[in-house]
Formats: structure tokens, C-alpha cells, sequence
């Protein structure tokens, strides 16, 4: 019997990272490593962003929000791992990152998927809320209340927070979390 295909891998072949890269990183999209995509910020390394998305569970019909979308990959990967039947919210500060990665979103054909400027002032999108799994692509200092309360009852949250990768779920009023290896980050504002 052969085994069911990782649906990570497979949003992987779907969305291939070059086409989230500014022309001159293209050439560089299959390192293993962060890559730079502008005004500071950068797409993740594969590895990391395969992790992050293992350790999210994400299913199909699902509300996602995604902050830090930066270039639109992560946006474009949950995506393909909702499908049609559900949604992704991408929310980026960076005002030129919010139309790169809103363009290469459009250009997957995944309707059900956005990309926002965030609010100033405001972390995620609270009007949208709740969600089912928020992804942080961005180092926390702290546990953010701000997304821990933008997550539905059993969401589930991935979030670098102090050089450590955490899951956080939410059962009611109580949280379990997560601690998942180290990892670096732009910081989250």
C-alpha cells in the first residue's frame, strides 16, 4: 500500500519558490536558506517554512491567517493546503511587499486567498477573526495576545517568539503550548 502523499510536500510542488523572488534571487530559490526580497525583509528558508507548516496542520476548508506574508509564498502554500473551500488572510506592513506579494498571489489562480497592508497599530486582523491556524513569519519578543485572541476555539498558532519556534493551541480559555528547535526570524512589529 502506498503511503498518502504529505500534503506539505505536495503545496511545495504547487507553489514553487521562485516565483515569490524578486528577479535576482530567482537563480537562488532552491538553497536552503533565507533569501533577501526587499525593504529588509526576506522569504524563509524552505526547511523552516515546511516545519512551521507541518507543525500548523492546516486542513482543507480551514480559516487562515497569515502574518508577515512578505513575498506571498506562505500565503500561496496555505493556499493550496485550505483549496477552494476555505480561506487565507495574508497581512503585511511593508506597503511594496503588500503588492509583490498580493502579485505573485494572483498569479497562482487561488481566489480564496488575499494579501492586506496591515492597520497601523494593529496586530493581525481582528475583524476577520477567528481563525482556525494563524503562521507568524516574523520573531515575537513575547506571546502576542493580540493573535492569541484571533484564535477559534482548537486554533492553532505557529510563532517564532524569542529565537524558538511554538505552537500554541487554544482549548476554551486555556492554551497549550509548544516548543519546536531555534530558529531566527525578521522581528515581528
Amino acid at each position: 500500500m502506498t503511503p498518502a502523499p504529505d500534503p506539505v510536500d505536495a503545496a511545495f510542488a504547487a507553489q514553487p519558490r521562485e516565483g515569490f523572488l524578486p528577479l535576482d534571487q530567482r537563480p537562488l530559490a532552491a538553497l536552503d536558506r533565507p533569501l533577501p526580497i526587499g525593504w529588509g525583509q526576506t522569504n524563509s528558508q524552505p526547511s523552516t517554512v515546511a516545519n512551521m507548516l507541518r507543525l500548523l496542520q492546516v486542513a482543507p476548508g480551514m480559516r487562515v491567517l497569515d502574518v508577515g506574508a512578505g513575498s506571498g509564498w506562505t500565503t500561496a502554500l496555505l493556499a493550496h493546503l485550505v483549496g477552494p473551500q476555505g480561506q487565507v488572510h495574508g497581512v503585511e506592513r511593508v506597503p511594496e511587499l503588500v503588492r509583490f506579494g498580493a502579485d505573485n498571489l494572483a498569479a497562482t489562480g487561488q481566489p480564496w486567498a488575499r494579501i492586506v497592508a496591515a492597520e497601523p497599530g494593529q496586530l493581525g486582523l481582528p475583524a476577520l477573526a477567528p481563525f482556525d491556524r494563524i503562521l507568524v513569519s516574523a520573531e515575537a519578543d513575547r506571546l502576542p495576545q493580540a493573535l492569541v485572541d484571533q484564535l477559534a476555539d482548537h486554533g492553532l498558532m505557529v510563532i517564532p517568539v524569542n529565537g524558538s519556534m511554538h505552537s500554541v493551541r487554544r482549548r476554551g480559555d486555556e492554551l497549550e503550548l509548544g516548543t519546536h528547535g531555534e530558529y531566527r526570524f525578521v522581528p515581528l512589529r
